[in-house]
């Protein structure tokens, strides 16, 4: 009897298991097969947010398979692959992500940011400047630049694109400040 019991208490779980699995799959399904581009770059973004790139890059994958023409998601998984380090495919999807939209300001900036972790500066220079003239607002580029000059040793430029950062309301790193007034004898922004 006692055998009987045992082997009907597990029969019960394996089904109530069996239940529960199941209906996960079912949630999780539907919760997978967004078929909206626009879906998968949004999970991707937020996926990014939290650092955690490699789910983020299999969502920005996903959306550019559902719209090989949407610019933001290759210019997210280019940002993506910046934040592992991986350069170059960065900069090649960056690079698409501008030739499906020129007027994309943001995948000038993040490339421009990928070309100075190859060191290639005016590279770099160039894509900040673009991205400066499609939205000379865009703060970040600024700040950017600013970090080319100084490490091509043009601190007035610089102290300038710093000054520039600062009146549109970005707040300078202390460490950089710090650095840049060292390297133009004590001038400060």
């Amino acid at each position: 009897m006692k055998k009987n019991m045992n082997f009907s208490i597990r029969v019960i779980l394996l089904v109530i298991t069996c239940s529960i699995l199941s209906s996960c799959a079912t949630i999780r399904q539907v919760h997978l097969k967004p078929r909206n581009a626009e879906e998968f770059n949004n999970r991707g973004f937020d996926h990014c947010q939290k650092g955690e790139y490699d789910q983020a890059i299999s969502d920005f994958s996903k959306a550019i398979k559902a719209n090989p023409q949407l610019a933001p998601a290759y210019n997210n998984r280019g940002a993506a692959y910046l934040y592992k380090a991986q350069y170059d495919r960065a900069i090649s999807d960056l690079s698409k992500a501008i030739e499906i939209d020129p007027r994309l300001a943001q995948a000038y900036n993040n490339r421009g940011w990928a070309y100075i972790k190859k060191w290639q500066y005016d590279l770099a220079l160039s894509d900040f400047n673009k991205g400066m003239e499609i939205d000379p607002g865009f703060v970040e580029a600024y700040y950017h630049r600013a970090i080319v000059y100084f490490h091509l040793e043009e601190y007035g430029k610089s102290l300038s694109d710093v000054i520039k950062a600062q009146q549109l309301g970005y707040e300078i790193p202390l460490e950089f400040l710090d650095d840049l007034r060292k390297a133009t004898g004590g001038v400060s922004a």
